[in-house]
C-alpha cells in the first residue's frame, strides 16, 4: 500500500510554542500522487491576535471568535495524522508546535515520520530565487489564493511535494542515487523519501544527457558562426530601418539616432566617443543592431556593462530580440571570471571524499541536480547559494591554464566551452570589472578589436577607482600560513614532489623563504614608531625615519617578496608539466597550493607597491598592532580611473562610452576629464520622456538643519517625515540614504510600524547581498526598500517595480572619508576647486541617477521626494536642480501634503491607462 502524506500548515499567534496558540489548521492528504482528502478549520486561541499577525494572515479576532478551541479538535487532528507521513514547508516549526499543543491537551506527542519541503526544494529546485512558499508558487505557476492561510498553504505545499516528486522521478538514476547517498543529514525522514523515490526511477539515461566519470551532465552544443554573405547593407534612413524591423521591432526616433551614431563612429577614424542617451530608449538594441553589420568572430564587438545581472539580461533578452530583425544574426557569448564556473574535476573529488556537514552535503546534492540542466556551469544560475561557503572555494574554476587533456572532464569543461564559443561569436559580453582586470593579466583574455562599447559608462570611473584600492592584513597572512602547516598542505605537497628531484629542492626553499618573510615582516612592523590601532593616512616621512636597522629590514622585506614571487612562477610552470604524471587527488592538492600562490601574488603586489610608491597619486593607510607586530595596510591609486593609462584601452581602435548620466550643466566634458581623455567628443541623444506628465519632484517645505542636528534628532525627523509617505499610500518605494548609520537608525524606528501595516520593510545590511535584497523587493507587493551607496545607480527596477524614490539627504560624499579627503588634497595641490569640480558634479550625477531609477520608459510614472531643504535654499542646490529635466514639475510641500498629492497623481495615471 502506498504511504499517505499528511501535508500540514499552521497559522499561530506567534512563534513561541510555550505561550502562543494555533489559530488555523490545514491538512491535505496525498497518496500515490493524488489528493485523497482535506481538512481545515479556524481555531479560537482564547487570546487576542496581534495586529501584525492579522495583517500577515488576514485572520481576525472576529473570525475566530465562534471557532472551536484546539481542545475541541485535538482528537480529530491526532486521528487524522495517525499512520501518515507528516509533510510541511519548514517542518521544524509546524511539527513541534502541533506536537506541543497535542501534549497540552493530554494526547501523545507526535512520533510519525516527517518530510521537509523546504529542504527538498533547495535540492531539487536549485535555481529558484527564493524558497518561500508563496515565491515558489508564483515561480512554478501554482494557484495560491490566500497566502498565510492554513488551508491555502497546505494545498500549495501538497502541490509542491507532488511537483518535486515528479522531478525526482525524471532525474537519471545515477544522479538520484548519488543524492540518496548524501541525504543522510537532511531533516526528519526526508532522506527516506528520496530513497523510496529512487526505487521507482528508470535506469535508462534520458536524451540530451551523458554520464562522465560518474556524474551526469547536460550535453553541450558547439555552435559555429554562420556567415551570411547576402545580407543587406546597414539601413541608415527611417524607411530602410522600418522595412528591416518589420513587425518585430517598433521604430523609435531616438533609438534610430543612437544606432546611426554607433555605426558612424565605428566606421570613422576617431578613437573615442562619449554618447549620453536616456535610459529606456532601448540603448542595448541601439548598439547591437549596428554591431551585426560590423562585427565578426575575427573582429568582434566587445560589450562591457556594469554588472553580471546586466550581462545576463543582454544575452537572454536583448540578443534574441534584435536577432528577429537581422539577416546576419548576432552570435554572442557572455564571458565572466573563471571563478564563476564550476570545475567538474574538483567537484568530483568532493563526492569521493564526503564532508560530514549538512549545508555542504545540501549544496552537493543541489549541484548534482543542476548539472543535469545547465549548459553554462555558471554559479550565478544558483540564485541563493552562498559563494563564500567552503565548498565553492573548493570547486570553483582556477582558469584554463590549470586544465589537462588527461583529465576525465577536460572535453566537458565549462570554462573551456565558453572560450570555444567566444571564438565563434561576433559579440562578447563582459562586465566592467572583467575589462578593467585585463590590465593586470599576464595574458589578455579578450581579443583586440576595432569595436568596444562601454555601456552604463557612468559606473566605469567608480569601478576603476574601487579596483585601484588594495589591502593587506599581515596577521591574516601569518594565520593562513600556519593553518596550511597545521593542515599538512606543505608536507603533503612535498610528498607528491618526493620523486621530482628538479622541483622538490625549489619547493623546500620556497617553504623556508615564506617562514623568513613572515619573521622579517613582523620585524618591520614592530620597528614602526606610530600610534597603535589608528587608521592613519601616511606620508613617506611618517614611515621611514633615519633608522639604519629599519631601512635594512625594509629592503630585505622587498627582496623576499620579489624572490618568493619568482619562485612561485617557476613552481607554477613546473606544476603545470607535473599534472600529467600525478593522480587526480594529487592534482587537487596542487590546485590548493596554486590558490595560495594566487593570493600571495596579490599580497606581494600590495605590500611592495605600498612600501615603494610614494607619488602623490597613491594614498597609504596603516593600522598598526604593535603588540602582535602586525598591521593592516591599504593603498589607493587616485589616478586609477584614468583609462588612457590602461593596457586594455590600447587594444581597441574605436571605443564608445555610453550612459544615461555623463554630463552636468555647464561642463560638457566632465566625464571625459574624469577618465583621462579630455579631448573626446560628446554627443547627446535628447530626452524623449514627458516629465511634465510622467513625474513629480517634491521638496520638503519645513526641513531640519542637517549639519547642526544630532544623530537622534535627524533620525527622528526622517522617521516622522517618512511615516505618511510609506504607510498612507501603497506604492513600491525606495528610500536612499548616504550613511548606513542613519539608515539603521531610521529602520529601527519604522520596521515595527511597517509590520503592523502589513508591509515588509527591506533594508540594506539586514539580510543578504544587494542582489538578494533586490529580488526580495521585486517579489514583494508594494515593497519598501532602504538602501545606501550602491542603490543610487545601476539598479534596474523596471515598470511597476518602483514608483517613489525618496532622497533623504543630498548625495555628497562624506568629506571626512579618508579617501575623499586624500583625493581633495591631491586635487587642491593641482589648483582644482574640489567642491565645484569634484564634489558638486558627483552629487548632481547621483541625483540624476536617482531620478533615473523611476522613469525608464514612456509608460512609467514616478515621484522623487527630497527631504533636504538645501536643494532649494542654497546656490549649489539650485545648480543641482538645473541638472534635472527642465519640465520636471517641482513642488514644495509637507510630508502629509506630499502624500495626498502623490496619491492623486497616481490615481490620474491609473485613469489615463484605462
Amino acid at each position: 500500500m502506498k504511504p499517505i502524506y499528511a501535508v500540514v500548515d499552521l497559522e499561530t499567534t506567534g512563534t513561541d510554542a510555550a505561550v502562543d496558540r494555533i489559530i488555523q489548521f490545514g491538512c491535505v492528504l496525498v497518496q500515490d500522487g493524488k489528493v485523497i482528502n482535506r481538512f481545515a478549520t479556524d481555531i479560537n486561541p482564547d487570546r487576542r491576535i496581534s495586529r501584525q499577525i492579522q495583517n500577515l494572515t488576514h485572520i481576525t479576532n472576529q473570525q475566530v471568535k465562534q471557532a472551536p478551541y484546539f481542545e475541541d479538535v485535538a482528537d480529530i487532528i491526532f486521528n487524522l495524522l495517525s499512520n501518515t507521513i507528516f509533510v510541511a514547508h519548514n517542518i521544524y516549526f509546524d511539527y513541534q508546535f502541533l506536537s506541543n499543543e497535542l501534549v497540552r491537551c493530554g494526547l501523545p506527542a507526535l512520533t510519525i515520520p516527517g518530510i521537509d519541503t523546504v529542504e527538498l526544494a533547495q535540492v531539487f529546485l536549485p535555481t529558484e530565487s527564493s524558497f518561500r512558499l508563496g515565491d515558489l508558487a508564483d515561480s512554478i505557476g501554482f494557484v495560491h489564493e490566500n497566502p498565510h492561510q492554513a488551508d491555502s498553504d497546505a494545498e500549495v505545499t501538497a502541490a509542491l511535494l507532488m511537483y518535486i516528486e515528479a522531478i525526482m522521478k525524471e532525474l537519471p538514476r545515477t544522479t538520484l542515487k548519488q543524492i540518496a547517498l548524501l541525504s543522510g543529514q537532511m531533516g526528519m525522514q526526508t532522506s527516506a523519501f528520496i530513497h523510496a523515490v529512487l526505487k521507482e526511477t528508470a535506469t535508462t539515461l534520458p536524451d540530451g544527457l551523458e554520464e562522465v566519470d560518474g556524474i551526469v551532465l547536460r550535453k553541450k552544443e558547439s555552435k559555429m558562426f554562420a556567415y551570411n554573405h547576402y545580407h543587406k547593407p546597414y539601413p541608415e534612413v527611417k524607411a530602410e530601418k522600418m522595412a528591416q524591423f518589420g513587425p518585430h521591432l517598433a521604430y523609435r526616433k531616438q533609438q534610430a539616432r543612437l544606432m546611426n551614431a554607433v555605426y558612424n563612429h565605428y566606421s570613422q577614424t576617431e578613437k573615442n566617443l562619449i554618447l549620453e542617451a536616456e535610459t529606456g530608449m532601448g540603448k542595448t538594441i541601439g548598439y547591437l543592431f549596428p554591431a551585426a553589420y560590423l562585427a565578426t568572430p575575427d573582429n568582434p564587438m566587445i560589450v562591457s556593462t556594469s554588472s553580471i545581472l546586466l550581462q545576463n539580461q543582454i544575452m537572454d533578452k536583448d540578443v534574441p530580440l534584435v536577432n528577429q530583425v537581422l539577416d546576419q544574426p548576432i552570435q554572442a557569448t557572455v564571458i565572466k571570471s573563471h571563478r564563476h564556473y564550476i570545475d567538474l574535476q574538483r567537484f568530483k573529488a568532493t563526492l569521493d571524499q564526503p564532508v560530514d556537514q549538512k549545508q555542504y552535503a545540501q549544496y552537493q546534492m543541489g549541484i548534482l541536480v543542476w548539472l543535469t540542466k545547465t549548459i553554462s556551469g555558471d554559479f550565478d544560475e544558483l540564485n541563493l547559494v552562498r559563494l563564500d561557503h567552503p565548498i565553492f572555494t573548493e570547486i570553483r574554476h582556477r582558469g584554463l591554464e590549470f586544465l589537462s587533456d588527461e583529465q576525465a572532464f577536460y572535453r566537458h569543461d565549462f570554462l573551456r566551452h565558453v572560450y570555444q564559443q567566444a571564438a565563434q561569436s561576433n559579440v562578447l559580453i563582459v562586465n566592467h570589472a572583467f575589462l578593467l582586470q585585463e590590465t593586470r593579466r599576464r595574458e589578455p583574455l579578450l581579443p583586440a578589436s576595432d569595436y568596444l562599447i562601454i555601456d552604463e559608462a557612468q559606473q566605469l570611473p567608480s569601478q576603476a577607482e574601487g579596483l585601484s584600492q588594495y589591502s593587506f592584513d599581515s596577521a591574516y597572512f601569518k594565520r593562513q600560513y600556519l593553518q596550511f602547516n597545521e593542515d599538512g598542505l606543505f608536507d603533503q605537497a612535498a610528498n607528491v614532489l618526493d620523486q621530482e628531484q628538479q622541483i622538490l629542492p625549489l619547493f623546500n626553499l620556497y617553504r623556508d623563504a615564506l617562514a623568513v618573510l613572515i619573521d622579517t615582516q613582523e620585524d618591520f612592523f614592530g620597528s614602526l614608531d606610530l600610534a597603535s590601532d589608528v587608521n592613519q593616512v601616511l606620508q613617506r616621512t611618517d614611515l621611514f625615519r633615519s633608522d639604519v636597522d629599519q631601512d635594512r629590514t625594509y629592503r630585505k622585506l622587498i627582496l623576499y617578496y620579489q624572490e618568493i614571487t619568482e619562485m612561485q612562477q617557476r613552481l607554477q610552470h613546473d606544476f603545470t608539466e607535473l599534472h600529467v604524471r600525478i593522480t587526480a587527488q594529487q592534482r587537487l592538492l596542487i590546485a590548493r597550493l596554486l590558490d595560495y600562490f594566487e593570493q600571495f601574488q596579490r599580497q606581494a603586489y600590495t605590500v611592495t607597491t605600498w612600501l615603494d610608491s610614494w607619488h602623490p597619486r597613491y594614498v597609504h593607510w596603516l593600522k598598526l598592532h604593535p603588540n602582535q607586530r602586525t598591521a593592516t595596510i591599504e593603498l589607493a591609486d587616485l589616478e586609477g580611473k584614468q583609462v588612457s593609462e590602461s593596457i586594455w584601452y590600447q587594444r581597441y581602435s574605436h571605443i564608445i562610452f555610453l550612459g544615461g548620466t555623463l554630463r552636468i550643466p555647464g561642463n560638457k566634458t566632465y566625464y571625459a576629464q574624469q577618465i583621462g581623455i579630455p579631448e573626446t567628443p560628446v554627443k547627446t541623444i535628447p530626452a524623449f520622456y514627458d516629465y511634465e506628465k510622467q513625474a513629480r519632484l517634491y521638496v520638503v517645505k519645513q526641513g531640519i538643519s542637517i549639519q547642526q542636528a544630532s544623530t537622534n534628532e535627524y533620525a527622528d525627523f526622517l522617521a516622522e517625515a517618512l511615516t505618511p509617505l510609506l504607510f498612507e499610500q501603497k506604492q513600491p518605494t525606495l528610500v536612499l540614504f548616504t550613511a548606513h548609520d542613519t539608515l539603521k537608525a531610521v529602520y529601527d524606528r519604522l520596521h515595527k510600524n511597517a509590520l503592523n501595516q502589513g508591509r515588509e520593510l527591506i533594508a540594506q545590511g539586514t539580510g543578504g547581498s544587494r542582489e538578494k535584497i533586490l529580488k526580495k523587493f521585486l517579489l514583494a507587493e508594494n515593497g519598501l526598500l532602504f538602501g545606501t551607496n550602491s542603490f543610487w545607480e545601476g539598479v534596474d527596477l523596471p515598470g511597476q517595480s518602483l514608483k517613489i524614490a525618496v532622497v533623504t539627504r543630498l548625495p555628497f560624499e562624506n568629506p571626512q572619508n579618508p579617501l575623499v579627503k586624500a583625493r581633495h588634497q591631491y586635487l587642491t595641490a593641482q589648483g582644482i576647486d574640489t567642491f565645484k569640480e569634484d564634489a558638486l558634479p558627483k552629487a548632481i550625477l547621483r541625483l540624476r541617477q536617482a531620478l533615473g531609477r523611476l522613469i525608464r520608459s514612456e509608460k512609467d510614472a514616478g515621484v522623487m521626494v527630497v527631504l533636504d531643504r538645501r536643494l532649494l535654499s542654497t546656490k549649489y542646490g539650485k545648480r543641482m536642480v538645473k541638472g534635472l529635466p527642465k519640465k520636471l514639475p517641482l513642488i514644495e510641500a509637507t510630508p502629509s501634503e506630499m502624500t495626498e498629492d502623490i496619491r492623486h497623481f497616481f490615481e490620474q495615471e491609473d485613469q489615463s491607462l484605462l
